[in-house]
């Protein structure tokens, strides 16, 4: 190694401070740079950053309330609303993950195809439902995959703890959960939830991270209670659809009201309808047959000629009816008699449900008398319950009525009521000649109109206790330890325009305890088959019905029936 190569080369001082200058200048330069571009940031153009900043992770949401509960008249609950999770996007940012649609399409149950359809239609937009209403689990799962522009919204779907049992009453939501029929249609303005708006901060995925603001307060629906009674809804509910499936009937109707208040205490229908279930949404299902359709009511309206005629100053409970043979000619028609009664007091017209009784009392009637009274009694007009498609029914103008018209009127033929209506109509006999208004609200105000005298409504529960007696055609009626009156009915029904020979409906309208009525219950079974007469058929749900609902309200038994000095029995029976 030579000298040259063991020399050191010394920095000079000079070169060093230079080079220190240089470096320190630089970073000065770059420091100047960045505290300029801050300011220009943060001051000069903070306020568009800040809108550019709210536009990518503000946003505002709804806020959905829970809607109102449905109770029974004793606070059970008929309809609740139980939380539930949607599925939503941001199509713009859900389209960035497109290599997660798989994914989410398979835990939704929904093809990919279905998936990118929807975005495809709807990629302008801020909000897209991609599944509404699911399970707790799928919630977690989609939650889990942390997919970008997918989040999860808060709502509610409704249940009804009794299903079918109450389901043509409550009818239904949809699953905006905004009522579609029955109760929860009538009262949805009551029920109805108000949603609220909150101003949130989302993260780069589209997921909300913090409230920001409350824009607007969601606001729950109000409770309300119903005038239904569960306990006598499901006595109902089950009789009514054991005597269709025991008769192979096509259907039926039957419902209860509180004779002094008008209340709706039960109202099914049979075939039913379950609102939890909505793969078969038709309206044949889950109309209120009770309220929208009419049938003729047959000898149901006997009652109401003979009181017709008692307040008329014609009859009294003990004149005479000469029935004999059985057959009474009106023009060309002929109105027969099931069997040959012979003479019967005007009691015993109704006791035997005489067809000729009826329409010679009748024809001895003015037919606009006739008219007004049932008129009165709310045939051919609404109840005013409200409930939807409710109907009028028919009662045609006196002066349309030729003689035949008021003669086959008088047993129930040429006029059309709903099983509502007849029940309101029996309130008058319940209720000491008021007719009392309907109400589906417990306790509501009501102003009952005067429909006869006290007297004749009397008369008439001793006159119906004799037909729901063991002489009468409603024997099946009867309650233990209690009075009933009731009238049965049976109705060949119109096919194509015609009376079919072997079609009927089976009707019972009567009320309990007859000293002192608390309920009044219709019964119609729509085209039994075999035995069809409304005594077999339509009295006995009545009979169990009430067996059951005197236990449950606690009702004091009758005193012991006081028989009438004009009651005559005669032999055998009608309708």
């Amino acid at each position: 190694m030579t000298a040259r190569n063991n020399k050191i080369r010394v920095v000079k001082p000079a070169a060093f401070g230079l080079r220190r200058r240089v470096v320190l200048t630089s970073f000065i330069i770059v420091m100047a740079i960045l505290t300029g571009r801050a300011v220009f940031l943060q001051v000069m153009n903070a306020e568009f950053l800040v809108k550019q900043g709210n536009a990518r992770h503000l946003r505002v949401v709804k806020e959905n309330a829970v809607r109102g509960m449905i109770m029974d008249r004793n606070g059970a609950p008929l309809a609740v609303s139980t939380p539930v999770d949607s599925v939503w996007v941001q199509p713009g940012m859900f389209v960035e993950a497109r290599s997660q649609w798989s994914s989410l399409a398979h835990v939704l149950d929904i093809s990919e195809a279905q998936v990118a359809r929807l975005v495809r239609q709807n990629r302008d937009r801020e909000f897209l439902y991609l599944k509404r209403h699911v399970t707790p689990d799928v919630a977690e799962h989609v939650s889990q995959l942390n997919v970008p522009g997918v989040s999860l919204l808060r709502e509610y779907r409704r249940y009804y703890p009794t299903g079918a049992v109450t389901g043509h009453v409550l009818g239904f939501t949809n699953i905006d959960d905004q009522g579609q029929e029955g109760i929860e249609l009538v009262f949805n303005d009551r029920l109805a939830a108000q949603p609220g708006k909150v101003q949130v901060f989302k993260d780069r995925h589209g997921k909300a991270v913090e409230s920001v603001d409350q824009i607007q307060r969601a606001i729950p629906g109000s409770d309300m209670r119903i005038s239904l009674d569960r306990r006598l809804q499901y006595l109902v509910y089950r009789e009514l659809t054991e005597t269709v499936l025991r008769h192979k009937a096509r259907g039926g109707s039957a419902v209860i009201l509180d004779a002094k208040t008008g209340e709706i205490l039960a109202m099914a229908n049979a075939p039913d309808f379950n609102p939890n279930n909505r793969l078969d949404l038709r309206s044949n299902n889950f109309r209120n047959r009770a309220v929208t359709d009419v049938f003729e009511p047959g000898s149901t309206v006997k009652p109401f000629t003979v009181a017709a005629a008692l307040e008329s100053g014609l009859y009294t409970p003990g004149s005479r009816i000469d029935t004999t043979p059985g057959v009474v000619k009106v023009g060309a028609a002929t109105i027969r008699d099931e069997h040959k009664n012979g003479m019967l007091s005007v009691a015993g017209v109704i006791q035997k449900s005489s067809n000729v009784g009826a329409a010679r009392i009748a024809l001895a009637m003015n037919r606009e008398v006739m008219r007004d009274f049932f008129a009165g009694a709310g045939f051919g007009e609404l109840t005013g319950i409200n409930l939807p498609g409710e109907v009028d029914g028919n009662l045609p103008k006196a002066e349309r009525w030729v003689k035949i018209d008021q003669a086959v009127m008088s047993f129930g033929y040429g006029l059309s009521v709903t099983a509502l209506q007849l029940a309101r109509a029996y309130t008058a006999f319940a209720n000491d000649g008021m007719l009392t208004p309907l109400s589906v609200l417990p306790l509501a105000e009501a102003r009952p109109r005067r429909v006869m005298s006290v007297q004749t409504a009397r008369q008439m529960r001793s006159m119906l206790e004799l037909a729901a007696g063991d002489d009468g055609t409603g024997a099946a009626a009867q309650v233990r330890h209690y009075r009933v009156a009731g009238k049965t009915g049976t109705v060949h029904k119109l096919v194509n325009g015609e009376y079919a020979d072997d079609r009927y409906l089976s009707l019972f309208a009567g009320m309990i305890p007859a000293s002192d009525p608390r309920l009044v219950m219709v019964v119609m079974i729509d085209d039994p088959q075999g035995k069809y007469f409304g005594g077999q058929v339509a009295a006995p749900v009545f009979g169990k019905v009430m067996s059951g609902a005197m236990r449950i309200l606690n009702v004091a038994p009758d005193a012991p029936v006081v028989e009438k000095r004009w009651a005559r029995a005669g032999s055998g029976g009608a309708t």
